[in-house]
């Protein structure tokens, strides 16, 4: 029985990034060998066992049979002939397919180590095109390593092109897509995903309504990069260096999608735009399950993010609409996550990457003196019902009117 340490483990002890989780693979045993040992079987699929003392995760080597569709039709063998070179080949990338073995030697019989060095993200063998949740594991690698300079082999882009025009991406579940969707939103650089997914085919079959966007164009006046989806690229870009919220994130990525829905003989123009984007975010947000608490946020975006542009012209009245409609007044977390996202939407553009956004400070001050309007003394002045609601809107109003004017003199 020989043991070894595999997969991301060796990857970033080799590129001495925090070592996170670490899986065993163990080779020359059988299930029988590891319960006597002591070993606790945990795997369904194939024989995965918790340390009786660390509790830490050790697989048989095995080799896979493809026997249908998707990331779940798989036979798998585990037994003491499998090999070590025979486990790794069924692995998805070469740089994940090194092994240490208990002296500290390493095994790398596909090239990994030279992979690593010339930071590139290959292929081990043609067995990954059997199990389309690779295509979007390896874009999601592409977006984590994408600091330290990593790019996809265009052998390996070539092949997920094949896997996204056959069809085979179809049988990803919402539960998956969405999985590998949240731990892209954690990632440094997380547009990098949806760049390689667009690159090889997959966008369209996972998110045809960001896909939907590249080759819309926009006012070059305000946009220099002209097309659409590229803006969306740049936005969730900005939005990843201004916050790390997944919410806000995810909000930059769908903020534009009505511009797919302009239509041609309106180009550049996209009138209404976010208020069209409302109905494809609910789309996508149910289609592969994203979590209220982001849908909600990606929507109020669509929804407010011109009228949050143009703050320093709009009304009393109609910031007061705004702070009404979005429930500030219980959630205030949600205007701060609206002001970044829209900080990033006007950061996302050629050369107004460090572009300043003063509404944010702007429309923050007129919320917070409207909110320190108090019902209590309404209520003592006599004020009842409906009367009370109507009052506590025109003092509202009144104090944003006041400080609108100050600021409106003080910028000129």
């Amino acid at each position: 029985m020989q043991v070894f340490l595999v997969g991301g483990a060796v990857r970033d002890k080799l590129l001495n990034l925090p070592v996170k989780d670490k899986d065993y693979m163990v080779v020359g045993s059988t299930v029988e060998a590891m319960l006597d040992k002591g070993f606790q079987q945990v795997g369904k699929d194939f024989p995965v066992f918790l340390h009786p003392k660390t509790q830490q995760e050790y697989a048989l080597a095995r080799t896979e049979r493809k026997s249908g569709r998707g990331y779940e039709g798989f036979v798998c063998h585990a037994d003491e002939t499998v090999t070590l070179e025979q486990d790794l080949l069924r692995r998805d990338l070469t740089i994940n397919a090194i092994a240490e073995d208990e002296s500290g030697k390493l095994h790398d019989p596909y090239n990994g180590i030279k992979d690593l060095e010339s930071r590139i993200l290959r292929h081990v063998s043609a067995a990954f095109s059997e199990d389309p949740l690779r295509v979007l594991r390896v874009a999601r690698f592409a977006a984590r390593f994408a600091p330290q300079g990593f790019t996809v082999a265009s052998e390996t882009v070539a092949l997920m092109q094949q896997m996204a025009d056959s069809g085979e991406l179809k049988a990803l579940t919402a539960e998956r897509v969405w999985q590998e969707i949240d731990k892209v939103l954690d990632c440094a650089q997380p547009q990098v995903f949806f760049e390689v997914l667009r690159q090889c085919g997959a966008l369209k079959e996972i998110l045809p309504e960001i896909d939907a966007l590249f080759g819309v164009p926009q006012p070059e006046k305000w946009h220099p990069e002209i097309d659409s989806g590229i803006h969306t690229m740049m936005v969730l870009e900005q939005a990843a260096k201004l916050t790390t919220d997944k919410a806000v994130r995810f909000a930059a990525l769908t903020h534009d999608l009505g511009k797919a829905l302009t239509p041609k003989d309106q180009w550049p123009k996209h009138h209404g735009h976010g208020q069209k984007g409302l109905a494809p975010i609910k789309q996508l947000c149910s289609r592969i399950r994203v979590p209220n608490e982001l849908r909600d946020l990606a929507l109020l975006m669509s929804d407010q993010h011109q009228n949050i542009h143009n703050a320093f012209e709009l009304r009393a009245e109609t910031l007061l609409k705004i702070f009404d409609k979005a429930d500030f007044w219980r959630k205030p977390q949600r205007l701060s996550q609206l002001l970044v996202c829209c900080h990033s939407d006007i950061r996302g553009r050629t050369g107004f990457e460090d572009k300043d956004y003063p509404q944010a400070e702007y429309v923050t001050q007129c919320f917070n003196l409207a909110s320190e309007i108090a019902v209590k003394p309404i209520v003592e002045a006599g004020f009842k019902g409906a009367d009370i609601k109507q009052q506590l809107s025109k003092q509202r109003i009144e104090v944003i009117a006041e400080y609108k004017a100050a600021q409106s003199k003080a910028r000129f």
